[in-house]
């Protein structure tokens, strides 16, 4: 079965071929480790995720490599302000290298909570600096770097193609650019290595034939990819806003220094947006100040689990608007979908019984059109509920859909649990009941707003009420 994936570089969807021949590897960006990922952020790992497992499921091999960036990655991509790490240092009164420890460790807790495999290797930044030094050297002997009074700097102008994956209009962008010197060549160039400031010691510089400082943002990652995957490599993925700077960069410093391409198939995922007054919500970000950790998630009494179904139930390509509604919804259907699993056998070790292979085949074939998950799930949806379909059939499509989309749905555990409510909140609930029929409207209004600060939500049915515990 042919896996198509829309290739950032092309604009278009391609058949996947590897270079090598029952084996693909994978380079996917990592966190910057100075605060904890936002589940924005880990979006960009589920569908990695989902794709490795795919790839897996035909038959391949697959080395994944995902980074973790703890030095490097200035406040402003025109490579100006404060390193993140040094910042929050500051700020929360460690050291960077406790922040890089500590935030590094949640971020391996929050991709294992959402079922995300982790990655056959896992590099930081700090750990090869003699191979992001070496890279830097290797354009230095090619022509393509200058020195700056704060850095060394890459020579975008050098580089004929510099922005075909952002498709920048590089001469527009560098008109009027060209400065004083010492200061950048052209607005697009960008740092390979940043001196540390005169009479600054910072806590994360190293010595290195230009000076003492640290590496730029860029070059660490494609020090590591070709460390861990080689020059070339078949895919790297990201999130949208890596598009026009980072990976535009990355592409030119690594096939600069190499002669060739760098990557072959480039795989980018949308924003996740918060549903808002504005046309269409606004983008989760830290610098937003509207981002939300996924231990919050847990902590409102949701399952990680239900925030991948919410992802999974968006194409990676298009925005996910997330709102608590959404996620209750989507948690709502996961607890179906387990329902519905639970009436089926579970196949154990026969998932390639060939008695059920087409409508496995039904639910691969989605995920091989540029890992439609929204499709796949419909697809396990239709097969759970169609009568026409044998209950052993519809546990291998369930088993197939666990081995790849990964949502606990044989996990029955919290089906039947009936959580009790407390004497004090049904209390309430009665007053306010009696307050309803006497037409104490007002009283009424207050018993709620008691109630819901308790924790729970009271719903008015034919003759009485319902209390549910609240998650919003």
């Amino acid at each position: 079965m042919d896996l198509k994936l829309f290739n950032t570089l092309s604009g278009s969807k391609e058949i996947f071929q590897p270079l090598v021949p029952g084996q693909v590897s994978i380079y996917t960006c990592g966190p910057t480790v100075y605060s904890d990922a936002h589940i924005g952020n880990l979006r960009s790992y589920v569908f990695p995720d989902v794709l490795k497992k795919t790839l897996r499921r035909l038959g391949y091999r697959v080395n994944h490599v995902i980074n973790i960036t703890d030095v490097g990655h200035l406040a402003s991509d025109a490579d100006e302000g404060e390193d993140k790490m040094e910042r929050a240092a500051r700020d929360k009164g460690a050291t960077a290298w406790e922040l890089a420890a500590l935030y590094t460790e949640r971020f391996k807790e929050d991709i294992r909570r959402l079922h995300v495999d982790p990655p056959d290797n896992m590099p930081k930044a700090t750990d090869h600096i003699p191979e992001q030094i070496a890279l830097i050297q290797t354009l230095e002997q090619k022509n393509f770097v200058y020195r700056t009074q704060d850095g060394i700097y890459f020579d975008t102008a050098r580089l004929p193609d510099y922005g075909k994956l952002a498709r920048l209009d590089t001469q527009g962008l560098r008109e009027g650019s060209r400065v004083a010197r010492g200061e950048k060549m052209n607005k697009t160039d960008f740092a390979l290595w940043k001196f540390s400031p005169p009479g600054v010691r910072r806590q994360m510089e190293w010595d290195s034939p230009w000076g003492r400082g640290f590496p730029g943002w860029h070059i660490e990652c494609s020090a590591m990819a070709m460390k861990y995957l080689g020059d070339l490599f078949d895919i790297h993925t990201g999130g949208k806003d890596h598009i026009p700077v980072h990976h535009t960069n990355e592409i030119a410093q690594s096939e600069a220094a190499v002669g060739h391409p760098f990557v072959r198939y480039w795989l980018h995922g949308e924003f996740l947006v918060v549903d808002s007054t504005r046309d269409g919500g606004e983008r989760m970000g830290k610098s937003e100040g509207n981002f939300l950790r996924l231990q919050e998630v847990i902590d409102r009494g949701f399952d990680p689990l239900s925030y991948r179904y919410l992802v999974l139930n968006s194409h990676y390509r298009k925005f996910l608007h997330f709102s608590w509604d959404s996620l209750k919804a989507a948690e709502t259907a996961l607890m179906g979908l387990r329902r519905l699993v639970r009436e089926v056998p579970w196949p154990g070790n026969n998932l390639n019984d060939p008695t059920n292979s087409a409508f496995r085949d039904e639910l691969l074939a989605d995920l091989c059109d540029d890992l439609n998950t929204p499709k796949a799930l419909a697809t396990l949806w239709t097969t759970l509920k169609n009568p026409l379909i044998s209950p052993s059939e519809k546990g291998g499509v369930a088993a197939l859909a666990e081995e790849l989309l990964c949502l606990g749905l044989n996990d029955f555990s919290g089906l039947d649990q009936v959580q009790s409510v407390p004497v004090g909140v049904e209390t309430l609930a009665r007053k306010r009941l009696a307050a309803r029929e006497d037409g104490n409207w007002g009283e009424s209004d207050r018993l709620r707003d008691e109630i819901a600060r308790l924790g729970y939500q009271v719903r008015d049915i034919k003759g009485g009420y319902e209390l549910e515990k609240s998650k919003l």
